[in-house]
């Protein structure tokens, strides 16, 4: 293969297996061990990574996506080369900086100082290098009077703040970042998300590993999603995200359990049963089936496919016992383009007055859960300035005069 440009990354065919859980040491279980041995058999591998295969060009913005136990960290963790392929090839040019978890690089032992000079040593930076970007490190880490103290006595927001700045200032040709912005705090994170801007101006590879999708849109143009060890999408990060949302919602409704009141129908439809328009009326239509009379609060959400929603809207009502059917409109829909998932839950009252409770109070009689999704048409999603995060997608009509 001919050289590869710094801030490279090419994963051909690359898998990775590691040994099954040893078993618990009961006398059945090392029976069965032995017996195993005696018919030359080896213990189990799981296979956590299988026939990946990925380019990355310098400069480019990738997130990795999927839910835990997917392979996202080892993935990184391959690319960093901290643990090795199985099979296939794996090639990196450029420098890399990792911050794959709190502490990641960091050793406790040594005060904050030192870990700056021993990171930018392993980064093949000299000593003079490392001494022009100090200040900015220090500073951005906000540790300027416990920068000579031992980072084992560093709180975990301070340990997370010296990571990132060393991992961001030392110029590194990659950067991988693993789902450690949630430890910081509201101002950290919006502060990461700006300096992770400017690296990548600058020409900056970035691997970005997050549950947080919003952030994933605010940062990265492309996006691969992981599951059951294989890759299932690759591409712009917009349309991989609505793959992944739509499979965790298909996920939420396996997993969801139907006991006591029962949804038998949902329908969402325009003002005159058609499509569904960003801005304008929305019919939501519920067929229920109850086993008892009750008296309780009915939530209605809209979300992008997860659990976290865009809005809630709930009605306190009588529910008589066998079938009913409750609707309600939206006046506006307050969405732009895209697909989304309507969510249900509903709580009965023990005792006295339900008109203001939540799905912590009572006796839930239907679980918070998908139960549809729809196309919403209007106008597309705006996208922020860069290293903003849109929390979620919301429409406003907006009209504007320059004068």
């Amino acid at each position: 293969m001919p050289t590869l440009p710094d801030g490279t990354l090419h994963l051909e065919e690359m898998w990775k297996r590691f040994r099954a859980d040893r078993t618990l040491p009961e006398f059945q279980e090392q029976i069965k061990l032995l017996g195993r041995r005696l018919r030359g058999q080896e213990r189990d591998w799981r296979w956590v990574l299988r026939d990946v295969n990925l380019h990355i060009e310098p400069g480019q913005t990738q997130a990795v996506v999927g839910v835990n136990g997917s392979g996202k960290s080892t993935l990184l963790k391959i690319m960093c080369q901290t643990t090795f392929p199985s099979a296939g090839r794996v090639d990196v040019a450029g420098r890399m900086g990792a911050l794959l978890e709190v502490r990641s690089g960091i050793h406790p032992d040594l005060t904050g100082r030192e870990n700056i000079y021993l990171y930018g040593n392993i980064l093949g930076l000299s000593r003079r290098q490392v001494t022009e970007r100090f200040d900015d490190i220090v500073d951005f880490a906000e540790i300027g009077p416990a920068v000579d103290r031992q980072v084992k006595f560093y709180s975990a927001g301070m340990a997370i703040r010296l990571g990132f700045s060393i991992a961001v200032f030392l110029d590194p040709d990659i950067l991988l970042v693993d789902e450690v912005l949630a430890v910081g705090d509201a101002h950290f994170q919006q502060r990461c998300l700006e300096r992770i801007s400017e690296v990548v101006a600058a020409g900056t590879t970035l691997i970005f590993v997050s549950h947080d999708l919003a952030t994933v849109e605010a940062v990265c143009e492309r996006a691969l999603w992981l599951a059951d060890s294989y890759v299932q999408a690759e591409g712009p990060t917009r349309e991989v995200l609505e793959l992944y949302r739509a499979s965790v919602q298909e996920q939420a409704v396996v997993d969801a359990d139907e006991n006591g009141l029962r949804l038998l129908k949902v329908e969402v439809s325009g003002p005159d049963g058609d499509q569904v328009h960003s801005g304008e009326e929305v019919n939501l239509r519920f067929v229920m089936r109850s086993p008892e009379a009750m008296f309780g609060t009915f939530f209605v959400g809209i979300s992008q496919g997860t659990a976290t929603p865009v809005f809630v809207v709930r009605y306190a009502t009588s529910v008589p016992q066998g079938d009913v059917e409750l609707r309600c409109r939206l006046r506006s829909l307050p969405l732009p383009k895209g697909r989304y998932s309507l969510w249900t839950a509903m709580v009965a009252a023990t005792q006295g007055d339900m008109s203001s409770a939540t799905l912590n109070d009572g006796r839930q009689v239907l679980p918070w859960q998908p139960v549809t999704a729809f196309e919403a048409f209007g106008p597309i999603h705006i996208a922020p300035p860069p290293g903003v995060m849109v929390l979620s997608p919301v429409f406003v009509d907006a009209n504007w005069e320059l004068s």
